[in-house]
């Protein structure tokens, strides 16, 4: 099994930045690919970025060139820095790997 753990949402005013966290425990020796999703109240859960063990990186155009993905294999976490936030990225923003779901993190952003 794969524990996920998100941290780093909060409330941010339109144009500012967050850094989300994935801490990934348990069976990780196996793990490859790593994504975020986001889930927008009334909406469908929608894929946001991916990172592959390389550190190859595939993002949804929605977000390119304004948010990155990186990843700490030493630390076994997955990173998603947001710049240029706007309202429209207010979601739960989730990681996902090989079937497992963390639990989300909420990011709001005001206008």
């Amino acid at each position: 099994q794969v524990q996920l753990v998100e941290s780093g949402g909060g409330l941010v005013q339109a144009g500012g930045s967050l850094r989300l966290s994935c801490a990934a425990s348990g069976s990780i020796f196996s793990i490859n690919l790593i994504s975020w999703y986001r889930q927008a109240p009334g909406k469908q859960r929608e894929w946001v970025a991916a990172i592959g063990s390389g550190g190859s990186r595939s993002y949804a155009d929605s977000v390119e060139g304004r948010f990155t993905i990186s990843r700490d294999n030493a630390k076994n976490t997955v990173y998603l820095q947001m710049d240029s936030l706007k309202p429209e990225d207010t979601a739960v923003y989730y990681c996902f790997t090989k079937g497992y779901w963390g639990q989300g993190t909420q990011v709001t952003v005001s206008s």
